[in-house]
């Protein structure tokens, strides 16, 4: 579970100077290429992302984390009592590290909302590379705006719960069916 209290991030995204040099040499593959013109080009930052930029965006936050796997438990506390269900008895090794990377992101990029209304909560999970086929659940509940996320991937199971008000952000793991179509818990 990630809850941010500061809207300050502490550290960049690792990464940033091997995707910068991904985009530059996609740029020089598109240079002689005869479909590379205006046409080619997409509406904009705020255009919504493809399945394939979504598929690579879950692996480019999952990087730093171990292959897909068995299930294992996470380290803890040997003395205290070990859960019986949950993500972190569900989820295999790369999903529960890439849960942690996920909640940080989205937790950090939804606190500077103002007023967080659906519409610009969706486009924040845009700018960030989540599509909206997998965005589930956004809906306004009180104060907050609740949403839910399918991040499977790869035989992983790695759903999120989010709720933002624009005092508090609340982004935490969740396990989804594995084959069985994602639905939001009412």
């Amino acid at each position: 579970m990630t809850e941010t209290p500061s809207p300050k991030p502490l550290f960049t995204r690792p990464g940033s100077a091997l995707a910068a040099a991904a985009l530059a040499s996609l740029a020089l593959v598109a240079c002689g290429s005869p479909q590379g013109g205006a046409a080619s080009v997409q509406a904009g930052p705020s255009a919504a992302p493809t399945a394939t930029a979504f598929t690579a965006m879950l692996d480019r936050v999952a990087r730093p984390c171990p292959a897909p796997g068995p299930v294992e438990k996470p380290p803890g506390d040997a003395a205290a009592p070990a859960p019986t269900s949950g993500p972190e008895v569900e989820l295999n090794a790369r999903d529960w590290c890439a849960s942690a990377l996920h909640e940080e992101r989205i937790s950090r990029a939804v606190w500077e909302l103002a007023d967080p209304t659906p519409e610009k909560v969706r486009k924040v999970l845009n700018d960030l590379g989540y599509v909206d086929e997998r965005i589930h659940g956004l809906r306004r509940s009180g104060t907050a705006t609740t949403f839910a996320l399918d991040l499977r991937d790869k035989g992983g199971r790695l759903c999120l719960d989010g709720s933002v008000d624009g005092e508090r952000t609340l982004v935490t793991a969740c396990v989804a069916p594995q084959n069985r179509p994602f639905a939001v818990a009412k």
